[in-house]
């Protein structure tokens, strides 16, 4: 059983030119429906509390409390039975207001409310009471709401070598991307990675990786190179059309859509992959003829998913769609495509 997602790519990238091979890559346009409908687990009531995935987002300072609150949402609403959010202390009532549904852990720490000399101590604070819960989690999403305080992410490079050790997945989103940029080791060769950068984002980690700028023109060959330097991450770069690829093949997502562009939307798809992302791979380990990447497959049914939500949405609020209003289309959307019943 196998699903055709793309092709490769022989282009080599460098500062100052680009050499294409005779061909150029075209993403492919993928079957984001059929994808959703082969990841889903079916609803059974065998299962106990736990097994359609736990989900843990890291992030959520004092200044941003939102986008954790939105990635963890949308990881339940799409059907993850826990999901978890670890944050600082500041952060960790006022997204406990949000919603009673999620698990709040307030234990990150930003360096205004620590000496120098409690660095070291504070952090192996920090990342042991992470440890505690790692093996449980069948993905994180990191970075929603981090902020961009040294100690914190200094922090969080821990962790996600932590999650590394135990073969976690992770999603990296918003300033977990600027984290990456700047330490690029912490994801470099992992397979069970995926970056979600938006427009600025993927700009930053061009410059930053290949030294160029973005070329819109070979936008897949540029993205597989990309991909392939990061060791076979996978990236989804968000966009008018999503292009998914970890640096073996290119897809594409267009279908639906908002013309609406309110904040919070990448927040719902962070959490969405790596749902997505922790069914494909319950999936593939229970059948051998599976030979599929589960961090594909948990992209294409993400940005397929999210993008029929926010077509519903915005058809229903056109101009004042919010984020909240999206996420309450979810479930919709997920019986439109793949029913319950």
């Amino acid at each position: 059983m196998a699903i055709v997602l793309g092709t490769t790519t022989n282009a080599l990238y460098c500062s100052s030119r680009i050499h294409l091979p005779n061909k150029l890559i075209r993403a492919m346009e993928a079957d984001a429906e059929s994808v959703l409908r082969l990841v889903i687990p079916s609803l059974d009531l065998k299962r106990h509390k736990g097994q359609a995935g736990k989900i843990a987002v890291i992030g959520g300072c004092r200044e941003y409390t939102g986008a954790p609150y939105f990635a963890a949402i949308s990881a339940l609403k799409i059907g993850a039975d826990l999901s978890h959010v670890f944050c600082t202390k500041d952060a960790a009532p006022v997204i406990k207001s949000y919603s009673p549904e999620l698990i709040v852990h307030p234990v990150l720490e930003e360096s205004y409310t620590i000496s120098e000399e409690e660095r070291r101590q504070v952090q192996e604070k920090v990342v042991g009471e992470v440890d505690k819960w790692m093996e449980r989690f069948d993905c994180l999403v990191i970075g929603p709401g981090l902020g961009r305080d040294s100690f914190l992410l200094e922090c969080v490079s821990k962790i996600m070598l932590l999650a590394r050790k135990f073969n976690v997945p992770f999603v990296v989103d918003g300033d977990g991307l600027f984290l990456v940029t700047n330490s690029i080791d912490l994801v470099n060769g992992y397979p069970l990675a995926v970056l979600t950068p938006n427009v600025n984002e993927y700009k930053r980690l061009v410059q930053k990786v290949l030294n160029c700028e973005v070329d819109e023109q070979n936008a897949g060959d540029q993205l597989s190179f990309l991909a392939k330097q990061f060791g076979g991450v996978t990236i989804l770069r968000k966009g008018k059309s999503d292009l998914i690829s970890n640096g073996e093949i290119v897809k594409s997502v267009s279908i639906y859509g908002s013309p609406r562009r309110c904040g919070g939307q990448g927040d719902i798809l962070s959490g969405s992959v790596a749902v997505f992302l922790s069914w494909a791979q319950q999936l593939i380990s229970g059948h051998e003829s599976l030979s599929e990447n589960p961090a594909i497959l948990g992209s294409i049914a993400a940005s397929g998913l999210l993008r029929k939500a926010a077509s519903l949405a915005f058809a229903k609020h056109k101009r004042s769609t919010l984020t909240s209003d999206i996420i309450e289309c979810l479930g919709e959307s997920l019986e439109d495509i793949c029913p319950a019943s």
